[in-house]
């Protein structure tokens, strides 16, 4: 059977750089680190106290009470996103719409931490003495997939329903099942993504006792420096991004902008280790291969890079490595940055951020930058010659983008993203 095509019809965000696309994309070209000290909770005691909180963000601006009491506050980012995004995307005014055939995939890393240490936090305290009290939307709040059905039950969209949960690789995961479902006919809409809101004592207090996180309490903005030798783990974030990919024939039918094509998807896994990546890359080399592959295209065919890019010793290697295997010569003549640097790693989020990033790379012909680098000389596993984006963003023609994303259990995924063409 003939594939159909997949094209990018709306956008939607809620990050630590901005509450809208328009602002995300704006500072995340201008380089502005989205680092401050942590507000959620009194981090004084933690390793780190600091991330890549979402800034003036007010619930009761978005949802009524009785609805909030349903919402842990990362499911509360996805409604919200996905509203940007359909409105975006103009779907709603589509005649004749089949909502049978519109579906929502958002993924979660984690999902409700939120939610999880409220209602464990109090039985611990008050168990003993109360016996069992547990809030009835304790476990419906707390899943990792109940923003999907809060997104369909707001539209009333029938079409496949599910969430992804595959780590810091989950909203690429996402993207690419969207993709398949509806190239292959299942489908002629979905709203997909991910989610995550884990800046609390169980999910800095998880990391730290890993050494996964940055401990630059002193200098929060430039902690998060992929490439730069004094890198010294990760900077949480948090938030939601959701896109609109459509059917080509279903979005010019009903005349939608289209901001890029969705070229292929890449999944591999590492079978290495539980949370670090395979030191030479073989999954992230696999994982990208099989995008190219399932795109049709060459190295060649490839301006930019998106990387992983978490600003961890051993991550940022293995990555550099994977692309140097599988790009040969154009490794040095495309552009690579990684926008972790500054809204942070914002986990089973993270794909669908960076496939954003990706999208509006191909619509705009600018690369974003990684900001805070400062060194690297001294750092002989990294090859420099390449052609990283450091500091400022880069104008220059982006025909095609590949998005890496890599999470703990060796779980890799790639989403190449093209200018549409006719």
């Amino acid at each position: 059977m003939e594939l159909k095509r997949v094209v990018v019809t709306g956008l939607g965000a809620i990050t630590p750089i901005g509450n809208d696309v328009e602002t995300t994309w704006l500072n995340a070209v201008a380089g502005k680190s989205g680092a401050a000290p942590i507000t959620h909770f009194d981090a004084s005691q933690f390793k780190t106290q600091f991330a890549c909180e979402v800034k003036d963000f007010n619930p009761n601006d978005h949802f009524d009470r009785k609805k909030l009491r349903q919402l842990d506050l990362y499911a509360q980012y996805a409604m919200v996103a996905a509203r940007q995004a359909v409105a975006d995307s103009g779907i709603e005014e589509a005649a004749n719409l089949d909502r049978n055939r519109v579906g929502v995939i958002v993924a979660a890393g984690i999902g409700g931490l939120h939610t999880f240490e409220e209602e464990a936090g109090y039985y611990a305290l008050n168990g003993p003495q109360q016996g069992p009290k547990y809030n009835p939307f304790f476990i419906p709040k707390m899943i990792a997939d109940i923003a999907s059905g809060h997104i369909s039950m707001e539209y009333n969209y029938h079409g496949p329903n599910f969430g992804v949960v595959s780590a810091c690789a989950s909203s690429n995961n996402a993207i690419i099942d969207a993709f398949n479902l509806i190239r292959l006919g299942k489908a002629d809409v979905f709203v997909t993504g991910g989610a995550e809101a884990a800046i609390y004592p169980a999910g800095v207090g998880g990391f730290n006792s890993m050494h996964a996180l940055s401990t630059r309490n002193d200098d929060p903005e430039h902690a998060s420096r992929p490439f730069s030798a004094s890198r010294d783990g990760f900077v949480m974030g948090e938030g939601s991004v959701v896109l609109i990919l459509e059917e080509l024939e279903h979005a010019k039918a009903r005349g939608a902008k289209i901001y890029a094509e969705v070229a292929g998807g890449g999944m591999s896994a590492d079978a290495y280790h539980l949370t670090a990546t395979h030191p030479e890359g073989l999954g992230a080399i696999l994982s990208m291969r099989n995008a190219l592959e399932d795109a049709g295209m060459k190295p060649e065919d490839i301006d930019y890079i998106n990387v992983h890019g978490t600003s961890t010793p051993v991550g940022d290697i293995s990555e550099v490595k994977a692309i140097v295997e599988v790009f040969g010569e154009q490794a040095h003549k495309l552009n690579i940055s990684s926008t972790k640097s500054m809204t942070g790693h914002l986990l089973g989020a993270t794909g669908a951020l960076e496939a954003m990033f990706s999208v509006l790379s191909v619509k705009n012909d600018i690369v974003p930058p990684t900001i805070n680098h400062e060194e690297g000389d001294n750092d002989e596993n990294i090859d420099y010659t390449l052609n990283f984006t450091f500091n400022k963003a880069e104008n220059r023609p982006v025909r095609a983008a590949l998005s890496n994303s890599f999470g703990f259990g060796g779980h890799n995924a790639t989403v190449i993203v093209k200018k549409y063409e006719e």
